[in-house]
């Protein structure tokens, strides 16, 4: 079977558990991860923004990154609350 991924000693296909699924190759785990964690960045981005005394754009930075966290996340009401607080 070759391009397939396999499991430790090659024994049979790897799949990957994740968020209560099955993946049947990395790629799929990997894109998992990433809509979870893709509002980081521009949450950090906006606190380095608030350090520099860079408000407007902070406010920008959070509002980027409430808009990519899912919305009944509670991290969301945060981001919302900190890029109101930021000018």
């Amino acid at each position: 079977m070759a391009g397939t991924d396999r499991g430790p000693g090659g024994a049979g296909p790897l799949s990957v558990e994740f968020g209560g699924g099955r993946c049947k190759d990395r790629t799929c785990g990997i894109c998992r991860v990433k809509a979870v964690l893709c509002h980081l960045l521009p949450a950090e981005r906006g606190d380095l923004l608030v350090k520099l005394e860079r408000p407007h754009e902070a406010r920008l930075e959070f509002e980027r990154a409430a808009a990519l966290t899912p919305p009944h996340a509670r991290e969301r009401a945060l981001l919302l609350e900190r890029a109101h607080s930021s000018g």
